[in-house]
């Protein structure tokens, strides 16, 4: 055992530079890969053009069509002894194309009865701000869509408001 011991030692001592040389040769060998990996890193995100490669563009976005909806004019609800107000509202529906309008035109005195009858409900306060005129905004646009559907309304647009 102790011939075993000798040999372990021996070869230690004589391995210890085969040893560093391995590990030199292994740490050159991953910095050579690091410098690779990061170098093609480098030119895939930064250097390659993508003009090279081509796509089939998109055909520009048909522009929206509107519809206008007769002005209306609606008392808001006050408290007793409170002066009466008035609202008036003249809008504008946008629909995607064409072929939605002629589906609209036939609703369009359901879609005033539905707008006017809401509008009825509204107190003064409710239409304080720019919020609430989006909250009165998004809640017609609701409302439009419930009456046409399965048509679609991508948003009611106002033209004029007026408080009074």
């Amino acid at each position: 055992m102790a011939e075993n011991e000798q040999t372990e030692g021996a070869a230690a001592e004589g391995g210890g530079p085969l040893v560093a040389k391995n590990r030199f040769k292994l740490i050159v060998a991953a910095v050579v890969l690091f410098c690779v990996v990061s170098g093609a890193g480098t030119w895939f995100f930064f250097f390659r053009h993508h003009g090279e490669e081509q796509h089939a563009e998109a055909p520009p976005p048909k522009p929206p069509v509107f519809v206008d909806v007769p002005e209306m004019l609606v008392n808001l609800v006050g408290a007793p002894g409170e002066r009466v107000q008035y609202l008036k509202v003249k809008v504008v529906l946008e629909v995607k194309d064409e072929p939605q309008v002629e589906k609209i035109k036939p609703a369009l005195p359901r879609v005033t009865d539905l707008f006017q009858t809401y509008m009825r409900e509204l107190r003064p306060s409710d239409l304080n701000g720019s919020a609430g005129l989006f909250r009165l905004k998004e809640e017609m646009t609701k409302r439009v869509n419930t009456v046409i559907s399965p048509g679609h309304v991508n948003a009611v647009l106002f033209k004029e408001i007026v408080i009074q």
